[in-house]
């Protein structure tokens, strides 16, 4: 057993973070874990429909014609 393989190091780190710092401190270092996650994907999500957006708006650049027809639909619905 020369070294200290991965699960030694988790081991490791959560008695570390048990004695430090409580119960209290895991939880809250969970909780902003999955926040910063939760937040990543609303992001990445925004900027995917940010992005189709462009593509629509550069479609419409480069067809006016389609733009118009566009245009007269949803004035139609709406």
């Amino acid at each position: 057993m020369g070294g200290l393989s991965i699960w030694h190091w988790i081991i490791v780190l959560v008695v570390v973070l048990v004695l430090f710092g409580g119960r209290g401190k895991i939880s809250s270092i969970a909780g902003d874990l999955g926040k910063g996650i939760n937040a990543f994907k609303k992001n990445l999500k925004s900027g995917q429909e940010e992005e189709k957006a462009d593509e629509a708006r550069r479609a419409l650049d480069a067809n006016p014609v389609a733009g118009e027809r566009v245009k007269k639909d949803e004035a139609a619905k709406g």
